[in-house]
């Protein structure tokens, strides 16, 4: 179903080589470190991103709710938590209202990597917005959560 009216083949084309150009130019496809240096996956630096925020909001996180955080299915989140414990960032407990669900909790050294790859993300977009006029900056950021918000509807 289209909400905006048809689209032209021409205007899918241009957003699909923009977000395709977006994603390499940004550092997105290495898989070894994020787009701001860290010395870890993108994924698992979502996931310490995540967790380090619902912990500063007193919130318990399970691999449930990481994996809708993360748009991910559970096998995946599933390898993601294993190496979050196996790299001492993050330790898993049974939950004690369910036993088949796990709860996650930043480790000491995984509190310290999440907040050192949250204020690298953060000074790696002040330099992207601060590249970008001043004047455009708002349209900019609205039209990029329309994006996200048109992609979120896809499965609608």
């Amino acid at each position: 179903m289209t909400r905006g009216g048809r689209v032209a083949d021409s205007e899918a084309q241009q957003l699909q080589a923009s977000v395709q150009g977006f994603v390499r130019s940004f550092g997105l496809l290495v898989t070894k470190q994020t787009p701001c240096g860290q010395p870890v996956s993108p994924s698992h630096a979502h996931a310490l991103m995540i967790l380090l925020d619902r912990e500063r909001r007193g919130l318990t996180t399970s691999q449930s709710d990481l994996a809708e955080q993360l748009g991910l299915d559970k096998s995946n989140v599933a390898r993601i938590c294993a190496r979050l414990q196996t790299d001492d960032h993050a330790k898993q407990e049974v939950a004690p209202d369910d036993g088949r669900s796990r709860h996650l909790e930043l480790t000491p050294q995984g509190k310290r990597l999440a907040t050192n790859i949250h204020a690298a993300s953060l000074e790696r977009f002040r330099r992207v917005v601060s590249a970008i006029p001043s004047g455009k900056r708002k349209a900019l950021l609205e039209s990029l959560e329309l994006l996200r918000t048109a992609v979120g509807t896809l499965d609608e």
